[in-house]
């Protein structure tokens, strides 16, 4: 008899200890922020970011290419965008400057400059990848903007696994957003675009998350077209924010071909 409540005693204590290193913290009502607090929160993050430097590995892969590269960017928002493209070695491949009106972009190995009018059709053709310029930016500088949702009401909210879940549904275009934001540091770790009946059009996966100025900034960026197959993976080794940035211009030696797009 005593054994055996020695072995109940000892079943109720295992239950017990168990129960306590498996439970988690839940937050009150109080420490959850509002939907709107959060958004404002979010862009305001974003916007404190003026200029962003960084280098890294860049990966690009679409039905057409499949390339890895190492590269410099230098980020001043809102219009203005300098990448650099290195091969084997450090050896200049390619230099690219894009405002939201304008580019010019140094193909070094053919030694030819294209230059033009910016537009989306543009940055398909140099980027190979299907962006707007302001999701060029973005996609640089680990970034999502909620800018159109400040006036906005999610259709669904919640808190799960410490990450807010914004829902935004389109009911015009049936389009569908959906928002993964940690608790810890407002940084957006997950962003999904759905059209119709739950197809993925596009997804951002952002991780290796950095401290910048107080801004959860991402060492490491994933975005996808799915409807297009078209993928850009960024990854940083150094990242600086906010500093002064030189001129971003490119030098474009004289006896350069150029070609008016």
């Amino acid at each position: 008899m005593i054994k055996t409540i020695r072995i109940v005693l000892f079943s109720l204590l295992v239950a017990i200890l168990a129960s306590c290193t498996s439970t988690k913290k839940v937050k009150t009502v109080e420490e959850i922020l509002p939907p709107n607090r959060l958004v404002k929160r979010l862009e305001a993050n974003r916007r404190k970011i003026k200029t962003f430097e960084g280098s890294g590995v860049m990966k690009i892969e679409t039905p057409k290419i499949n390339a890895k590269a190492s590269f410099e960017v230098f980020v001043k928002k809102p219009d203005s965008i300098k990448l650099s493209i290195y091969g084997p070695f450090g050896i200049d491949i390619a230099q690219a400057v894009v405002t939201n009106s304008e580019f010019e972009f140094h193909d070094v190995l053919r030694n030819t400059v294209y230059k033009g009018r910016t537009d989306n059709n543009l940055l398909k053709k140099v980027f190979h990848i299907d962006l707007s310029f302001s999701e060029l930016i973005d996609a640089f500088a680990g970034a999502v903007n909620l800018t159109s949702k400040l006036r906005g009401t999610p259709s669904n909210y919640k808190l799960e696994d410490d990450n807010y879940i914004l829902t935004y549904t389109d009911t015009n275009s049936t389009k569908k957003s959906i928002y993964e934001i940690k608790t810890s540091n407002l940084a957006i770790g997950n962003y999904k675009l759905f059209a119709s009946r739950n197809n993925l059009l596009f997804e951002g996966d952002y991780s290796k998350f950095k401290l910048y100025n107080k801004v959860a900034i991402p060492r490491k960026t994933t975005v996808e077209n799915k409807r297009q197959n078209q993928k850009v993976e960024i990854e940083y080794r150094s990242v600086t924010v906010n500093e002064k940035l030189e001129s971003l211009k490119i030098e474009i030696p004289t006896d350069a071909k150029v070609i008016e797009w």
